[in-house]
């Protein structure tokens, strides 16, 4: 049997198994592992081992556990609440104000957890049941928190921009910083869109009647923007001490940790419960995290061995004759296709150790590369008919939000989302030019 055909054997058994509902994990590692004991016998079960060895040493695996703990603790204690209450304030005036505030708390959520999840936790619980009993549109709102959560993937300190820089051997630092004005670019598409929609369409999203705004005092509206000094802080002790050289990517994810549990305490809401809480949904999700990327190791361990790589890149190149940008579109549509069906941690574990070294060989940044691949995550997890989002939304939304009113709603976001998508490809200096300054210093 040739290499290509069990490459392709391999692949196929890979989504076979997980169409049929196993874990992510368990799909990708066991298919690897199968494969390697096939082809090389008793040695091939060293290329597990080593694939787990290699994911001990990395050192920057360590902020993948502490910015998860930052971002629940700062969400089960109650101040992204907080913040909501500060923006409903200030922004609730305007037409579609508190559309607007739900997006600048996504962007402060993102900036402080690094998971579109706890994003999309806060915005259905929190924003939704508020927008709604104000008129809001239910099909508009509910895109603008669906749309609004998927910040968390980018804007720093993204989990997935840490994996994808693990794979693809790149500095987090720099995809962080390469992620920031993306991330600010998409919220100013979401926020101009509400702009525009509501000036079009009032009653699509009411302001707040003349009364509740006279009752609301300017003593009240100052006292509330502490709500956003805590945020603030954090984010500072965390990003910025680690772009000024005073911490490390590792020691600014433990700073960030320790801030928000003393931001917790600073309000009052630091007990054992809260502590239990967050603990436990920290320890779920790294693990699950882990178990992935050993899976993802051993895969395109076996994968490269095959020489799977090479092949796909004479495919691209040599057979086809198609030229790089060409290539780069194909992959991005892949993506977007797989998006459908899986979340953006399995995407990236199953074809990052293809694309990756492809990317490189044609000529591209990585760096923008894994912006644009995070971009693309967030356009799938909004795609009919399995987008992640889309079921996260529906077991969170209240009953009179249907899963068709979901589906209506996320059509202009990804319109906008796509539109960014194609600035940031046709002018890589969005995502480049803050991390190349930065690193020229």
């Amino acid at each position: 049997m040739s290499y290509e055909l069990i490459a392709v054997l391999m692949f196929s058994s890979m989504m076979l198994m997980l169409l049929t509902g196993q874990r992510v994990f368990a799909a990708i590692g066991g298919v690897a592992v199968i494969a390697a004991l096939f082809m090389w016998g008793e040695g091939g079960s060293e290329m597990a081992f080593s694939a787990a060895m290699k994911l001990m040493k990395w050192y920057p695996l360590l902020t993948l556990p502490l910015f998860i703990f930052m971002g629940y603790m700062l969400s089960e204690s109650g101040i992204a609440e907080d913040l909501y209450r500060m923006f409903h304030v200030w922004m609730g005036g305007l037409n579609g104000g508190l559309a607007i505030g739900t997006v600048g708390l996504m962007v402060m959520v993102s900036a402080m957890n690094g998971l579109s999840v706890a994003g999309m936790a806060i915005g259905a619980t929190i924003a939704l049941p508020e927008l709604l009993r104000r008129g809001y549109d239910k099909v508009m709102v509910t895109g603008v928190i669906q749309a609004g959560s998927s910040l968390g993937i980018l804007v720093p300190p993204s989990v997935v921009l840490v994996l994808y820089g693990m794979i693809a051997r790149q500095p987090v630092g720099k995809l962080w910083l390469a992620g920031v004005f993306p991330g600010l670019l998409l919220a100013g598409l979401f926020i101009a869109y509400i702009v525009i929609r509501c000036r079009l369409q009032p009653q699509m999203g009411p302001s707040l009647s003349e009364e509740e705004r006279e009752e609301i005092t300017w003593a009240e509206k100052i006292s509330l923007l502490r709500a956003g000094i805590l945020p603030l802080l954090i984010f500072f002790s965390m990003t910025g001490l680690f772009l000024m050289g005073v911490t490390s990517l590792v020691e600014s994810s433990a700073v960030g940790a320790l801030a928000a549990t003393i931001a917790a305490a600073i309000k009052g809401r630091l007990n054992f419960k809260l502590i239990h809480t967050t603990a436990e949904k920290t320890l779920t999700i790294s693990c699950m995290f882990m178990w992935i990327i050993l899976a993802a190791l051993c895969f395109g361990a076996v994968f490269d061995g095959l020489g799977a790589v090479r092949a796909i890149e004479g495919l691209f190149v040599q057979d086809l004759g198609l030229s790089p940008w060409e290539i780069l579109l194909l992959m991005q549509l892949t993506y977007i296709i797989m998006g459908m069906f899986l979340d953006d941690t399995a995407m990236l574990v199953i074809v990052a150790p293809l694309y990756v070294p492809l990317v490189k060989v044609l000529g591209f940044d990585l760096v923008w590369y894994g912006v644009l691949y995070t971009i693309t995550c967030q356009i799938a997890y909004m795609t009919p008919p399995f987008g992640y989002n889309l079921f996260l939304m529906r077991a969170m939304a209240p009953p009179e939000v249907s899963l068709k009113d979901i589906y209506r709603s996320i059509w202009p976001f990804v319109m906008l989302m796509v539109f960014g998508l194609g600035l940031v490809t046709a002018f890589p200096q969005i995502a480049l030019w803050l991390p190349e300054l930065y690193y020229a210093r």
